[in-house]
């Protein structure tokens, strides 16, 4: 289990570096296509812009993973070690619930935008909503996997 974690986690971020650097050769190279010879590609906007959305929510997952994003530990901090576990649960349990209403909000955008294109690339705008979609899920995998881990140190008394 945890080496398919680490795998999809690499992955990850081999996708976000590629995304990133694909998204800084687009621009950099319409930006010397328009500043040196006075033309660029449009299409290259609406690709930076798609990748750009991936890239967040790609990256918020990573960061979600290993635990980078901010918070507030003063309470938590406080408590003892099975009250820490306790408010951990609590508040994986709130977060899980967030990702269901994420997940099923973005897939009614993503089936409501299908149908319409970006007017230069042609691409299906639901694929903006289709990175919340994805990461939503990914989050919520995360969510239950430490869940569980949370609940089988509750009852065993193991606390981390």
């Amino acid at each position: 289990m945890r080496s398919l974690a680490h795998f999809i986690n690499k992955a990850l971020e081999i996708l976000c570096i590629s995304i990133l650097a694909l998204m800084s050769i687009l621009v950099f190279l319409n930006v010397v296509l328009r500043y040196g010879f006075n033309s660029g590609i449009s299409i290259t906007e609406e690709i930076s812009r798609y990748l750009f959305i991936w890239l967040a929510f790609l990256g918020a997952v990573l960061a979600f993973n290993e635990n980078q994003h901010v918070s507030v530990t003063v309470l938590v901090n406080k408590l003892p070690p099975f009250g820490q576990a306790i408010l951990k649960f609590i508040t994986d349990m709130m977060m899980l619930i967030c990702c269901y209403l994420i997940i099923e909000g973005s897939w009614i955008q993503f089936q409501l935008n299908l149908n319409n294109f970006a007017p230069i690339s042609g691409l299906p705008q639901g694929l903006t909503y289709f990175a919340s979609v994805i990461a939503g899920i990914l989050v919520s995998a995360i969510l239950i996997t430490r869940l569980i881990s949370t609940i089988f140190f509750i009852f065993r008394g193991e606390v981390k």
